[in-house]
């Protein structure tokens, strides 16, 4: 009997790649992408931002939970998460049951670098100090990261193209 192909889900802290690593995997393996943020910005029609004003990390996890049983409910896709995916019991079990899951891991010093220019994050918008929230975020969430992840891939310093060939040899395409 032939494995079914299964989703491809990426997780990782914010600025790890994702979304880029995501979108050229897709393309190699000729499957369509999606990243929970982008939805749930397409289906309410505002920022990420704005719904954390509005309704809390709380509201945005309940939509980011939905958003994650919809997309898993797609075969043969890739999704990138948010990279608070994992705090929530009931996502990481989502993730582990539903998909092969990579944790794209990455220095605090790239991820700072990475997410420099970023004005739409918002627990580093209130932030005056982004090291040190983006490595408080790390240690909270290192654990369920690995924990989750079927592969872990470091992309510390490392180009696209190898990032999506360990991904590649990994889902055994």
């Amino acid at each position: 009997m032939v494995k079914p192909v299964q989703n491809v889900i990426l997780i990782g802290p914010m600025g790890s790649g994702k979304t880029s690593v995501g979108r050229r995997l897709a393309c190699v393996l000729k499957r369509d992408f999606f990243d929970t943020d982008f939805e749930i910005v397409a289906r309410t029609g505002v920022a990420i931002d704005h719904i954390f004003d509005v309704e809390g990390e709380e509201g945005f996890r309940k939509r980011e939970t939905q958003m994650l049983k919809d997309l898993c409910e797609i075969p043969n896709i890739i999704i990138a998460t948010g990279g608070g995916i994992v705090i929530k019991e009931e996502n990481r079990n989502l993730l582990k049951h539903n998909g092969f899951v990579v944790y794209l891991s990455s220095s605090v010093e790239q991820l700072v670098k990475r997410t420099a220019k970023s004005k739409t994050r918002p627990l580093l918008e209130q932030s005056t100090n982004r090291e040190k929230t983006l490595r408080d975020l790390l240690t909270a969430r290192e654990d369920f990261y690995q924990d989750t992840a079927d592969l872990i891939v470091d992309t510390t310093g490392k180009k696209l193209y190898s990032i999506i060939n360990e991904i590649k040899k990994a889902v055994g395409q």
